[in-house]
């Protein structure tokens, strides 16, 4: 991509139309228990738009291979085939399990940098992660321990670490770090799923969360890196093996699992352009709203090299979507 001092071309307000088909197909299943089907409307919705887009793309972070959801798959070309050339990563829900029992901070999401810029984890979908916004960028160790880390983040953020509410998915490998963030004294707030959800709250301004801490997925790892590089914010990972084949499989493939993955490893480049929109309610966005002849969205949109935030909140029009091909009626027959 060309870098000059002429406006350039934003590409996250167009990736703004992915997140919004994916969010509007999904948003039907909110509360309905059925995670396949709202994560193949998600997917179906999304390739759609996604093919409108003047890039030449190439899926690095896809759908499919933890979950068993249907593929937007690693290494599928995207896009009309015009440039750039991109590496795109997406998750066209994140927190699929929210979505399927009418839960908060359910997302759609996908990401975009220049081609070779994105972290690609093949098979190895874990990885431990530490998070924070903009204030504590540069503060963070992910090899020094927890309490280190919060006194680190109290410290540049100016507060006590009684005062700093960390973010972690409610799981059961969690147990040892949950009693060592009460024992540091800072709050803690468990979530069933959408850690991207959780790592963007901690740049963002008003949502209560400082850091998130955890063993997560890594593509959601790398999607998230691409936000929160371009928010100013800062992720670092370690590769988390489940068990000693899979570490041994990652050893045979060149990955190293005692490696710190900072920034720069997860996307290399400042150019990248990231959308999210709610499907659901959450702290960061609101969900889809149906509204009978319409469906209002709420999405977030980021471009890195300018460091611009938007938000988007459209109201769509169904007749006239469906004229083009993209109303609710295709999106049914997609389902």
């Amino acid at each position: 991509m060309d870098y000059n001092t002429d406006p350039t071309r934003n590409l996250a307000l167009e990736l703004a139309r992915v997140t919004e088909a994916a969010a509007m197909a999904a948003g039907r299943f909110m509360g309905r228990g059925d995670k396949e089907g709202a994560d193949q409307a998600a997917v179906n919705a999304m390739r759609i738009v996604l093919q409108t887009i003047a890039m030449k793309g190439v899926i690095v972070i896809g759908e499919g291979e933890k979950d068993n959801a249907p593929m937007l798959y690693n290494g599928e070309s995207v896009g009309n085939g015009s440039p750039p050339d991109v590496d795109v990563a997406v998750d066209p829900i994140d927190g699929t399990r929210p979505l399927a029992f009418g839960r908060t901070n359910a997302l759609s999401t996908v990401a975009l940098a220049p081609r070779g810029t994105m972290f690609d984890p093949g098979p190895f979908v874990y990885m431990n992660k530490l998070a924070v916004g903009p204030e504590a960028k540069g503060k963070i160790n992910i090899e020094a321990s927890i309490t280190d880390n919060l006194k680190a983040i109290a410290k540049a953020k100016n507060r006590a670490v009684e005062d700093l509410t960390t973010i972690i998915l409610d799981r059961d490998r969690h147990s040892e770090m949950v009693a060592e963030i009460r024992r540091a004294g800072a709050r803690i707030r468990q979530i069933p799923d959408g850690d991207v959800a959780a790592a963007l709250m901690t740049a963002w301004p008003d949502s209560g969360v400082d850091v998130l801490i955890g063993i997560g997925g890594t593509p959601e790892g790398v999607i998230a890196a691409c936000a929160l590089r371009a928010m100013g914010g800062e992720i670092q990972g370690k590769l988390f093996a489940r068990d000693e084949e899979e570490l041994r499989r990652g050893h045979d493939a060149g990955y190293d699992f005692d490696k710190i993955l900072t920034m720069d490893d997860l996307v290399s480049s400042e150019d990248v352009f990231f959308a999210a929109t709610g499907i659901t309610d959450g702290e960061l966005l609101k969900g889809v709203r149906y509204l009978g002849d319409g469906v209002k969205t709420d999405s977030l949109v980021v471009r890195g090299l300018t460091g611009t935030v938007r938000q988007i909140i459209a109201t769509h029009n169904l007749d006239k979507l469906h004229h083009l091909g993209l109303g609710e009626q295709r999106i049914r027959k997609l389902v």
